[in-house]
């Protein structure tokens, strides 16, 4: 499977088939020629890049927990997680959803490929892209 690594330009929207479609479009840095040549509109690409780093967060942002109610004696622990666990196994399991740090990490996600500009090498996708503008991103051909 070759793959093409692209810079992660900006997000835009295009006016396609009477609705407008949000693309996010890349440049083309280094990569397999012969790829290239197999991208087409419509095609279907794999795209892998870094997500955005967000920091140490809480368990309400990080793993979507509701939090803990607002009255009925409740004073300080709005956004607390509750239990971490029972008193019996004297220990906290492993896989446990707390508290940490969030983002940075590789994701892979499949898109379509919208518009393909040989002259200028711009690759513009549909939807998002992992990773901030100007990261790096690799794309691969589907089969």
């Amino acid at each position: 499977m070759s793959k093409v690594l692209c810079k992660k330009l900006h997000m835009t929207q295009i006016w396609k088939d009477d609705h407008v479609v949000p693309v996010t479009v890349s440049k083309v840095v280094a990569g397999d020629e012969e790829m290239l040549q197999e991208i087409k509109e419509g095609g279907s690409v794999t795209v892998r890049g870094l997500s955005k780093g967000k920091g140490f967060q809480g368990v309400v942002k990080r793993h979507g927990f509701h939090g803990g109610p607002k009255s009925h004696g409740q004073k300080h622990s709005l956004r607390a997680p509750g239990s971490i666990g029972a008193m019996g196994p004297q220990r906290t399991f492993p896989g446990k959803k707390m508290p940490g740090h969030m983002g940075m990490e590789r994701v892979t996600i499949k898109r379509v490929v919208v518009d393909f500009d040989t002259q200028t090498k711009t690759i513009s996708v549909k939807g998002s892209v992992p990773g901030m503008k100007g990261t790096m991103v690799e794309l691969r051909t589907r089969n």
